[in-house]
């Protein structure tokens, strides 16, 4: 059975399963309560003749109604590619890869248009994406009139480049028809595992679930590939450990007879790299001697030391953990072998001191080897870095409240009412203890709130009235003060200011904006003159873009004298790379502040969580640019 629309197709599939009424099936499908029933109308005219049909059943929704089982059975024992037609442009763009990444021949948009129940228009739009993904593997498209579409490029980046696709659908929906019917041999993924998981068994080889199921992915794309007539050529694996070796050789033993062709020694050497690279090394630290491994770990730890300030070098478990990741890293970078980090955004937002001082060290031995070590990799790093100055450091910075404690009722009250607030909420600082006749003198209050045990006149900061046994309210009051985040206020308070503030609503480069701002800044005495060219080199080696329209431009190291946030609002925008940036924030961190300055950037994580972009780029000056900026804090 065949769809005559895409729309159909889609609320076949959302009916199979589910009781769903009409205006859910409008929302869900962008049409009206009317069109939902004219097409559930044609779907019964379609499912006539197999047994079932759609019945709208009041209170409730649509239902499936089936009459003859045997008949609806054989209709969902088709192959599903008939009933499942890729439907957003994602879906789109994950079949075009397919079938430009398995086809022998060349490929027609029309023809695929066709089959797809869109125009010719929107595949031609997809295909810049796809020309994209394939760019990264080196592989590119060639057109010729009257022929159609087809790819080119070395065996190696197409079975890569497909694997990866299929490794990120795996993560995403493990049902997918790629993985199933259209991109590997049916049933291929369930037979290999056993296969894989007895031979890794024997020869004491250990991957992680992630890695094993890259590895079957790999082995399912190659069955195909060299039954198909396309087998790898001209490659030969250095230094593999024997147990590799012979897992590989077994693996490609297991593969023979399922794809009925010889298959050559290259074929066996990739697959020892695809071994090698993820398996988990179970060696004692003191054994470990991977190629580079030991200096990489050295560099890594003297360049944060010496440029960051935190000594790291003698923490036994930090030099274990990375030389034991380091050792697989090196075979993965020597042959190019690019493996996903699903967490490498959540990585960049959660541990910013870490990725920072990580990045730059990588990026700095990086000069001195041939080895390119790509994102995924430093965000690896990244967490065994992250942890060791979690174990060492305050990397986590807070800002406490302070408390002035007003009491005339004898020192003995006044240490009951300490311990309570110690017992209660240890994170109080408390900065005085005065007389309320001491309170009264006062011109303004320095502490962020006053615990009183009278009444006490306003001086513009908030007062917690507090017996020697406080009720549950006075508790309460307590709380909402002690409990409320002053750490973001502070920093926009501490680190932000008017005269670091600009409004650019002209067309500027990024070089030249940099320029302007560090000139500004070494004019003041904050940077000297290495900052310029240490921002430029940090921006060329990942783009400090950090989303939503938000840039967080700085330098490699910590080569300013004070901590500054230089604030500036492009209305027009300015070109990122290939993003565009509209706020941003040029980071000047000092040694002495570096601790507490990190927790800036948990300011720009909340401007983006509450999608603040558009109402601080639309700032007319610096005082509603911060009002929006507190806005935003007040919502946490």
């Amino acid at each position: 059975m065949r769809f005559p629309n895409q729309r159909l197709a889609q609320l076949f599939d959302l009916l199979q399963n589910e009781i769903l009424p009409q205006d859910e099936l409008a929302r869900r499908l962008a049409v009206s309560t009317r069109t939902v029933r004219t097409d559930v109308t044609a779907l019964n005219e379609l499912l006539a003749d197999h047994g079932a049909s759609f019945v709208l059943s009041r209170g409730e929704g649509y239902q499936l109604k089936i009459d003859d089982a045997g008949r609806y059975d054989r209709l969902l024992q088709q192959s599903t590619s008939s009933l499942r037609v890729p439907r957003t442009s994602t879906e789109r763009v994950h079949y075009l890869l397919t079938r430009f990444l398995t086809s022998a021949f060349s490929l027609k948009l029309e023809d695929l248009a066709d089959e797809w129940f869109v125009s010719r228009t929107t595949l031609q739009g997809d295909m810049a994406e796809v020309r994209e993904w394939l760019s990264r593997y080196s592989l590119e498209i060639e057109t010729r009139p009257r022929y159609g579409m087809k790819l080119f490029g070395s065996e190696a980046a197409m079975r890569t480049c497909l694997t990866d696709l299929l490794y990120q659908l795996a993560q995403e929906d493990a049902d997918s028809p790629l993985l199933k019917l259209e991109a590997l041999n049916r049933g291929m993924l369930t037979t290999l595992q056993p296969m894989l998981l007895d031979c890794l068994s024997r020869f004491n080889i250990r991957l992680a679930d992630d890695a094993e199921l890259y590895l079957r992915l790999y082995c399912a794309v190659a069955v195909r590939r060299i039954a198909e007539g396309y087998p790898l050529s001209d490659f030969i694996a250095a230094d593999v450990a024997d147990d590799v070796r012979d897992a590989a050789r077994h693996i490609i033993n297991l593969m023979r007879p399922i794809t009925g062709k010889s298959i050559s020694p290259a074929e066996e050497a990739w697959l020892q790299v695809h071994i090698a690279a993820r398996r988990i090394e179970e060696s004692a630290p003191s054994a470990i001697s991977p190629d580079d491994g030991e200096s990489l770990v050295d560099y890594i730890l003297n360049y944060i030391n010496s440029h960051y300030g935190f000594n790291l070098q003698n923490d036994p478990q930090l030099r274990a953990d990375l030389l034991t990741h380091i050792k697989t890293m090196i075979t993965r970078v020597r042959y190019q072998i690019n493996i996903p980090n699903p967490l490498l955004a959540n990585i960049k937002q959660h541990y910013p001191m870490a990725y920072d001082v990580t990045l730059a060290a990588v990026s700095s031995w990086g000069k001195y080897t041939p080895y390119a070590i790509s994102e995924n990799e430093v965000g690896f790093l990244v967490l065994h870095i992250g942890v060791g100055l979690e174990r060492h450091y305050n990397v986590g910075y807070q800002r406490y409240p302070l408390v002035l404690l007003v009491c005339d009722t004898g020192n003995s009250t006044v240490r009951m009412i300490q311990a309570m607030l110690m017992r209660k909420y240890p994170q109080i600082e408390v900065r005085r203890i005065i007389s309320l006749r001491e309170y009264e003198q006062l011109a303004a209050v320095e502490e962020d709130f006053v615990i009183s045990t009278a009444r006490l006149s306003d001086k513009d900061k908030p007062v917690v009235v507090m017996s020697p046994f406080p009720t549950d309210f006075q508790l309460e009051q307590l709380g909402k003060q002690v409990l409320l985040d002053r750490t973001r206020p502070y920093m926009l308070e501490k680190f932000f200011d008017a005269s670091h503030f600009c409004i650019i609503d002209r067309e500027i480069d990024r070089s030249e904006l940099f320029r302007q701002l560090c000139d500004r800044l070494e004019n003041e005495g904050i940077v000297d003159e290495t900052f310029y060219p240490s921002v430029e080199e940090r921006e060329a080696i990942v783009s400090t873009m950090l989303g939503e329209g938000i840039a967080l431009p700085h330098s490699l190291g910590l080569l300013s004298k004070k901590t500054c946030v230089y604030t500036v609002l492009a209305p027009q925008g300015i070109k990122w790379g290939d993003e565009t940036a509209y706020v941003i924030f040029l980071l000047a961190i000092s040694k002495s502040e570096y601790e507490e300055a990190m927790a800036i950037y948990d300011l720009f994580v909340t401007f983006m969580r509450e999608r603040a972009m558009t109402r601080l780029r639309d700032s007319k000056d610096f005082d509603s640019f911060k009002a929006v900026a507190m806005d935003c804090l007040s919502r946490l």
